[in-house]
């Protein structure tokens, strides 16, 4: 229904945005990733997702797609609602979680507030499984052949990122495209992975 909203930021709070669009006021539920970077008075643009469940009517608004996209699949994750996709995006950036479903460290999750460690596992695991065995082997695989890196052990962080991107639902190809003129033998996996959502984001 709404793609997003764009107007001067009426109000922050806690998980809160209200965007003043032409004298209505969308009260925007979203991280507190999103709400730092948001100052009252200013113009924002929040890419939006409309929550409707029996009596629910919710509006979620988010500073970039990519973060978007991440309380998308985290809420297809049996037992994850948005208060719950919400908290782990306030303690981690699409990056940060797209690296944690691929190096299956749940550890991170439950960092936020109502995450315990079993539900932490079961968003690891539903959204490792979405990507199949030959996807990952093939991220790598055509990772390593591609990208010439010198220094020990950045392949990995180079298959780390593909995979994560591919995670995110870009295709292996965009990845790749991506990091043309990125010095991934200087980077960490995180490093590239950032790079990489930001120069996808203005395509």
């Amino acid at each position: 229904m709404f793609y997003y909203v764009e107007g001067r930021v009426a109000l922050l709070e806690q998980g809160l945005a209200v965007i003043d669009c032409g004298g209505v006021g969308y009260a925007c539920h979203t991280s507190q990733n999103t709400v730092g970077k948001l100052k009252i008075g200013e113009t924002a643009r929040l890419y939006t997702y409309l929550y409707v469940r029996e009596d629910i009517f919710e509006l979620f608004g988010f500073g970039d797609a990519e973060e978007l996209g991440c309380f998308k699949m985290l809420i297809s994750v049996s037992g994850v609602g948005p208060k719950a996709a919400l908290a782990i995006l306030s303690i981690a950036t699409p990056s940060q979680l797209a690296l944690a479903i691929i190096t299956e460290d749940s550890k991170i999750l439950t960092q936020a507030p109502g995450i315990g460690k079993k539900i932490a596992q079961r968003i690891v695991l539903e959204l490792r499984d979405k990507m199949s065995k030959g996807q990952l082997e093939g991220a790598a695989g055509k990772a390593a052949e591609a990208i010439a890196v010198p220094q020990k052990g950045t392949v990995n962080h180079t298959q780390e990122a593909v995979a994560a991107l591919m995670v995110l639902g870009y295709s292996q190809a965009e990845a790749f495209l991506a990091m043309e003129g990125l010095n991934t033998a200087e980077m960490e996996a995180e490093d590239i992975i950032r790079q990489c959502l930001k120069k996808l984001a203005t395509q």
